[in-house]
C-alpha cells in the first residue's frame, strides 16, 4: 500500500459536508480538520497496483463543495 496525503479546499461553508461524504466513502485512514490554505487533510493508502490519480478521482474528488486539491506523495526513505 503507498500512502498519500490530500487536502482540500473546500467552498465556503462546505467543510463539513465535505467532510462527511469523505467519511461515507470510507476511503481515507485518517481525516483532520486544518488551518492554512487547505480545509481538510486526508491520510489514504491506496493499493500498489493502483494508479494514483485514477483512483483518488474516482472515490474522492467528484465531491460537491470541493474546489481544490493537493495530493503529497510518500515514499520509503529509510
Amino acid at each position: 500500500m503507498r500512502c498519500v496525503f490530500v487536502q482540500f479546499r473546500c467552498q465556503p461553508g462546505q467543510t463539513y459536508a465535505v467532510a462527511d461524504a469523505i467519511y461515507e466513502r470510507e476511503v481515507v485512514s485518517e481525516l483532520y480538520s486544518t488551518s492554512g490554505d487547505y480545509d481538510l487533510i486526508a491520510k489514504v493508502y491506496i493499493p500498489e497496483e493502483v494508479d494514483v490519480g485514477h483512483y483518488l478521482s474516482e472515490k474522492l474528488f467528484d465531491i460537491a463543495g470541493i474546489s481544490r486539491t493537493l495530493t503529497t506523495m510518500t515514499f520509503k526513505a529509510f
